[in-house]
């Protein structure tokens, strides 16, 4: 089994009322940054290779910096075909694909992969428009897995859940692989201080469900060994290359 981070900008900040301003009042925030990036994940695991999510479009212009900017990403190391190749892999190599919810810094480049299976919870893929034979709009008919109630089967090892909130249809993908879970989650948090205080960001659709999944997610942490893999924040390839537990 071989997981690889794909990254894309690195070197950014966000700030803590971005970071935590959902559920913390803005007065309330400290003047503090937390680091800031941009990466999604490639999962092969010998039969099938994955993707979770597929980054920026590739022509996507550098996002200049503003010291006052609630989010930065950070400079722009690779479009995602570069960092998919960097990795060792061509567009054809893809076989399926997760999408943890609409964002285009998380579709981006699903035109790249018109053969791929994209597994899409049918809210975002609805949302998005999406058509094809290879578009799967999942509806979590596989029952509930561990303490999320929806879920629906990609792989043997890998599973998708309903995990509302930061957008209606958003999903959560989870990998288990010799007794560790790998969860790429998507935006759940911006950054892994946030999952451990507890706080949402003030990107979400539905604020309570938001408050639910990240309950939810809590909770499989505090009850499984897990590498928690953001999007948006350096701990996510971090914890992936030191294989790192998070700890709540």
């Amino acid at each position: 089994m071989k997981i690889i981070a794909l990254k894309y900008y690195d070197g950014g900040f966000m700030t803590q009322a971005f970071a935590f301003g959902g559920t913390r009042p803005k007065e309330q925030c400290k003047d503090v940054k937390y680091r800031s990036s941009l990466q999604n994940f490639l999962i092969d695991d010998g039969k099938d290779v994955i993707l979770s999510d597929t980054g920026l479009p590739n022509e996507t212009a550098d996002i200049a910096k503003k010291d006052d900017a609630p989010l930065w990403m950070g400079n722009k190391i690779a479009t995602f075909a570069e960092a998919l190749a960097k990795a060792g892999y061509k567009p054809q190599d893809i076989t399926k694909i997760f999408i943890t919810h609409k964002h285009p810094d998380h579709t981006g480049e699903l035109r790249m992969f018109p053969n791929a299976k994209i597994y899409i919870s049918k809210t975002e893929a609805d949302a998005m428009k999406l058509t094809g034979d290879n578009v799967v709009r999942v509806e979590f008919t596989d029952g509930p897995y561990k303490n999320f109630s929806k879920s629906q089967r990609i792989t043997d090892n890998l599973v998708l859940v309903q995990a509302e909130g930061h957008t209606k249809g958003n999903s959560v993908g989870i990998l288990e692989d010799n007794g560790t879970y790998y969860m790429f989650h998507g935006d759940v948090t911006y950054c892994d201080a946030a999952l451990k205080e507890d706080e949402l960001s003030i990107v979400f659709e539905d604020k309570e469900k938001a408050r639910e999944t990240l309950t939810r997610v809590r909770e499989f942490c505090k009850n499984n060994p897990t590498v928690y893999c953001s999007t948006h924040c350096p701990e996510g390839y971090e914890n992936l290359e030191q294989k790192k537990i998070v700890k709540l």
